[in-house]
């Protein structure tokens, strides 16, 4: 494994689009869900159980050499919102666009041929860690971590929340991150012998009607 690299692709501020994408915690903000840290907590957690786990699963899966196309078709079945399944392209083309000058590979130009409009982020995620030299481990981890750490990013702007209380949430989500990560990386090394249908298919309702909605904002922060 190369640390170095997990630091960088693990890094806010490598430049895959994600500072823009709240995970649904501005439509959160307005409905009065999220009020401070103890309802970020709680709604973070939840985003980890359910998106966080497939988008680790899906990540862990690319990243042990699985087929791009099959998991991205995967990833679609898996958002059935519309606006989230456009949001996931973007952020895939955008780390496409990132990873190939870090790390040129021919896999991840194989990714930008042959989806146009950017393959869904996760999937792209576990391709970069590939090329990084990192394993489905570590995809999962950065995966799982950032379904957690944009949503608390984003309410310290939308909330004004102290910055100490976000990463005392994260902390405290700690353990159930390597949870989500060991169940992601045991469902993706079984996707060789038993194919994609045994990924986590993970369901969170409430984000995906919330982001169709927030889709509709005529004035919003954050894109997603």
């Amino acid at each position: 494994m190369s640390r170095g690299a997990l630091l960088v692709l693990a890094d806010g501020r490598f430049p895959a689009g994600g500072h823009a994408h709240s995970g649904g915690a501005e439509a959160a903000v307005r409905a009065g869900r999220v009020t401070g840290a103890a309802s970020l907590e709680d709604f973070c957690r939840g985003r980890l159980h359910t998106t966080g786990l497939v988008a680790a699963a899906l990540a862990a899966a690319a990243a042990a050499g699985a087929d791009p196309g099959v998991l991205d078709e995967a990833a679609d079945a898996r958002t059935p919102s519309p606006a989230l399944r456009a949001a996931g392209r973007r952020l895939g083309r955008q780390l496409t666009r990132a990873a190939r000058a870090v790390w040129p590979s021919g896999e991840l130009d194989a990714i930008a041929r042959s989806f146009p409009k950017g393959a869904h982020q996760p999937v792209v995620l576990g391709v970069t860690a590939r090329a990084a030299g990192l394993g489905a481990a570590d995809a999962a981890y950065c995966a799982a971590y950032e379904s957690v750490s944009g949503p608390a990013v984003a309410v310290v702007r939308l909330l004004g929340l102290d910055p100490f209380d976000a990463t005392a949430v994260l902390a405290r989500l700690a353990p159930e991150t390597d949870a989500v990560v060991e169940a992601a990386v045991d469902a993706a090394g079984r996707v060789a012998g038993e194919g994609v249908d045994v990924l986590p298919a993970a369901s969170a309702p409430l984000l995906e009607v919330s982001a169709q909605a927030h889709a509709g904002w005529g004035v919003r922060l954050f894109a997603t």
